[in-house]
């Protein structure tokens, strides 16, 4: 039987024998696509080559994929583990001919590899062809169809609607008619009973698609219409899981030698068998799925956050976390063990996971332990929940609260569910679905963006950015079109040659002025869509383009901002060398923001850095800033020539070409692979001084930085705050030591201070104790009390709950000019005579023109109306005490 990495050798030697390029995958996390948040298919790298916007590095090429599905029509993520076809990170090994090959060879190598090389019984394969939509004026996709004759019956040939057999990228751009092949991995029998024609595309778990062939010879506009290509491309996906399921004779994925070395490792781990348990085996097959999604997404530079696509990995990681906690019994970290298994596996084909191993097993180790502790506080959470609708007699935990565990906690509704029922509960399904709709809404409407189509104006074959080299040019527009977005309108526009530079690599795009004829545009972005340099305005393109639409264009930059932008990007390469030098070679970049006011560098360290650790980064830096070293930039270097032979810092996550930029500030101490554009000299940075330290994420530190004026003017208002806080204390002889005696005088005054207030305290308890009134077994207290802090009410409150049986006791109090309101109820009153602190409070709370809430035996308010505190006292009395002695 063939392992799963003799089958991708296979395919990769395959295409390479049939003149394709072997290209390695681009990282999982998808950059200059504002489309994408990670590649979710094997061509979205190849993106601009489809779109025209790029040249590819050869007519034919072929690779492995790491893709990943769970946002967007692809989100697949709560079916994972459940089925046995469903994944968050999965291989797409794909062939692509850019206006090469196209269907005749398309479909000739495909049968070809399947049949003759991977040896899948033939009997067994169906292949499914356009059969043309009258809408959108399209043909049957009958040339398809006759070559598929050559090698499959009829009855094994389909034709498939629009849905399945015409492939889009996405709302707009390269789309086409496709050919899938699907394989029937039933039994004999079931084949017998069934014909396998009746169950392709019909989500049989057997009777599966594993190869797609499309065959891009359209674009969608954004009005819907389509039109031709310029040339004819091949993009085809099969997804290595399944092929592999197919080829070593699995019905489940899983099954496969690609996950089993994971599942056998985790089952061994807690001591239970797989296939033996459905609970369990679901667990199993969370958590050997999701460990492979979250770890290549670190390794490419994705770090868990609460943002974007690290809040998509974060939540990857919690749902196996959970699943790992609930069924299979792990109370401690437990995924991070499961990288160097994953690493091991995947060296070959993706090393980055292996050479970084232990970073990448750190961070999620410090990503469980933070989890960990907050599914703790959910599993209270939910027990206060299930006690209050039991305390209120309710027999069903409602949809907000369903919500707020899944949205806070991560605990899905069905988990809820399962809890709720053991205390013969139920959830409010429809209410959690209401509040997900909700939260969806609000996302979409976040996100919306209407972009029309491209105006092309004039041709061109290549985008050129000159602005390395100089700050103004004259350029050509070539295409426009209309964004609007939360109401406003913006104008995209792509010129032949820009000095602008894009943003890209963590630096932001540059501003400026585009003149046209008397006109000025005002630039104030720029950013990269694929391959195209997109120049932003909100000013209105149309109108001045109207009258000579080819008309000459000045293109030109703010210098200053530039300037300003590359100082701190020459600043934050000199700090990764210093932090690499002080902290350790284990330093490297993990994402950085450069813009005109300040750099901010994230980067891998364990613990936080110590002042003098800084002082010495902030000299170093400094120091090369001084020795005023001329920058030394070299383009269109080999990429392996930099790397082995120049030793150039690259970072993990960024896809490079064949040749690439390299920017030096001494070769014995910065040298790093680098877009971005710099100083001439380090001496043009001034000065550089370190403003904050922080954690960014798990095993991921951030340092922000200023330089040259704004460096300047920060040392200045801490120069002057110093001289202010000498006038005040009337120029002592030693600062510091007459702001640690204040300090101390300070502490001294505020030890008397609560001194006092626990003597104020302890006096009212004996007062209170001494006007309890005693009715019908009820120990009552309704008084109004002077007293200096909430937390002094509260404290008073439980001291006499727990000294006096039976008791009823309201307060009321006036603390810093605002009313407050306390209710303490002992839990025998809570049962036998149905009081409820929390509904009590709300009540009352109404007369000092405020809200609060708490729990059946304890609740505060708080208000704006202190002259409403005597009514509330008295409606507590009157009211829900007179109710209570009535029972």
């Amino acid at each position: 039987m063939l392992t799963s990495t003799q089958i991708r050798q296979q395919f990769l030697d395959f295409f390479a024998q049939k003149g394709h390029l072997i290209v390695p995958s681009a990282p999982i996390v998808s950059k200059n696509d504002p489309t994408l948040m990670f590649n979710n298919s094997g061509m979205a790298q190849f993106k601009d080559f489809f779109l025209g916007n790029g040249t590819p590095p050869a007519p034919r090429i072929a690779n492995t994929q790491k893709c990943l599905r769970v946002t967007g029509k692809h989100n697949d993520l709560e079916d994972v583990g459940h089925d046995t076809y469903h994944h968050t990170m999965f291989e797409m090994l794909g062939n692509w001919s850019f206006g090469d090959y196209f269907k005749k060879e398309a479909i000739a190598w495909s049968w070809e590899l399947l049949t003759e090389v991977y040896k899948l019984p033939k009997d067994r394969l169906y292949a499914t062809v356009f059969e043309g939509d009258s809408k959108e004026n399209l043909e049957k996709d009958l040339e398809a169809y006759e070559i598929w004759q050559q090698y499959l019956p009829k009855e094994h040939i389909l034709f498939g609607n629009k849905k399945d057999n015409f492939w889009e990228m996405g709302e707009t751009g390269p789309c086409g008619p496709c050919s899938e092949i699907h394989i029937d991995l039933r039994s004999d029998e079931e084949r017998q009973k069934i014909p396998g024609h009746l169950l392709v595309n019909k989500d049989n778990p057997l009777v599966i698609e594993i190869w797609n062939n499309v065959f891009m010879q359209f674009e969608r506009r954004a009005d819907k219409s389509l039109v031709p290509l310029p040339a004819k491309h091949v993009d085809t996906g099969m997804g290595f899981e399944r092929l592999c399921m197919a080829i070593q004779g699995k019905t489940s994925n899983y099954d496969t030698d690609i996950f089993q070395p994971l599942i056998q490792f985790i089952a061994q781990k807690v001591n239970v068998k797989y296939g033996q348990e459905h609970k369990t085996d679901v667990a199993l097959r969370v958590v050997a799925d999701h460990i492979r999604a979250v770890a290549f997404a670190i390794a490419d530079g994705q770090v868990p956050s609460n943002n974007k696509a690290g809040y998509v990995i974060r939540r990857i990681l919690r749902r196996a976390v959970r699943y790992g906690y609930s069924y299979l019994g792990f109370r401690e970290p437990f995924m991070c063990t499961l990288v160097p298994v994953l690493a091991q596996q995947f060296e070959q084909v993706f090393p980055e996971l292996a050479q970084q191993q232990g970073f990448v097993a750190n961070i999620i180790r410090e990503e469980e332990n933070a989890f960990l502790r907050t599914l703790e506080n959910g599993l209270n959470l939910l027990d206060n929940l299930i006690q209050q609708a039991k305390n209120q007699q309710r027999t069903q935990i409602s949809g907000s609260e369903v919500f707020k565990l899944y949205d806070t906690f991560g605990f899905p509704a069905d988990l809820t569910a399962l809890i709720a029922r053991e205390h013969q509960l139920t959830i409010d399904e429809k209410g959690f679905e209401t509040e997900m709709l909700a939260q969806k809404e609000r996302a979409r409407n976040a996100q919306a963006k209407e972009t029309d189509d491209w105006v092309e104006l004039q041709p061109s074959e290549q985008i050129q950015f000159v602005g390395y080299d100089i700050f103004a040019c004259e350029a050509n527009v070539i295409k426009y079109r209309k964004i609007t977005q939360k109401d406003k309108t913006f104008y995209q526009i792509v010129l032949d040659r820009t000095p602008f530079y894009a943003e890209s690599g963590g630096q932001v795009g540059d501003a400026g002025t585009l003149t046209i004829g008397n006109a000025t545009i005002k630039i104030i972005d720029t950013k990269k869509e694929n391959d195209l340099i997109v120049h932003l305005t909100s000013d209105n393109l149309p109108t001045i383009l109207q009258s000579e639409p080819t008309a000459t264009v000045f293109a030109q930059i703010d210098l200053n901002r530039r300037k300003a932008i590359s100082a701190n990007h020459s600043a934050t390469h000199l700090m990764h060398a210093a932090l690499r030098e002080v902290l350790g070679k284990h330093v490297a970049q993990k994402g950085q923001l450069v813009n005109e006011h300040l750099l901010r560098f994230d980067f891998s360290h364990f613990t936080k850095i110590s002042e003098n650790e800084l002082q010495k980064i902030e000299a170093l830096v400094n120091q090369k800033i001084r020795q005023a070293i001329a920058l030394d930039e070299q383009r269109n270097v080999p990429l392996k020539k930099a790397i082995e032979e120049m030793k150039a810092i690259a970072l993990f996550g960024e896809k490079y070409g064949e040749s690439v930029r390299v920017i030096t500030f001494d070769e014995n101490f910065s040298r790093e692979l680098c877009g971005g554009t710099h100083v001439s000299n380090t001496a043009q940075i001034g000065l550089f001084k370190i403003i904050s330290e922080s954690s960014s994420a798990a095993g991921v530190r951030r340092i922000e930085a200023i330089t040259a004026e704004k460096a300047e003017s920060y040392i200045n208002t801490k120069l002057q705050l110093i001289e202010e806080l000498n006038a005040l204390l009337k120029n002592p002889k030693d600062l510091k030591k007459a702001i640690e005696t204040l300090l101390e005088e300070k502490a001294q005054l505020q030890k008397t201070i609560e001194t006092f207030e626990k003597q104020q305290i302890a006096q009212l308890k004996q007062e209170l104790l001494q006007k309890i009134e005693q009715q019908n077994g009820l120990a009552i207290i309704i008084q109004k009390v002077q007293i200096p802090s909430a937390e002094a009410l509260k404290q008073v409150s439980f001291d006499l709950r727990n000294r006096v049986e039976n008791l009823v006791l309201v307060l009321g109090a006036e603390i810093q000019e605002k009313p407050m309101l306390s209710i303490m109820l002992s839990e025998s009153v809570v049962k036998e005579k149905g009081l409820n602190a929390a509904q009590m409070v709300r009540e009352l709370a109404k007369h000092i023109q405020g809200g609060g809430g708490g729990q059946p035996f304890y609740a505060t308010a708080g208000g704006k109306n202190t002259q409403g505190l005597e009514k509330a006292l008295e409606e507590a009395r009157e009211r829900w005490v007179g109710e209570a002695l009535g029972k």
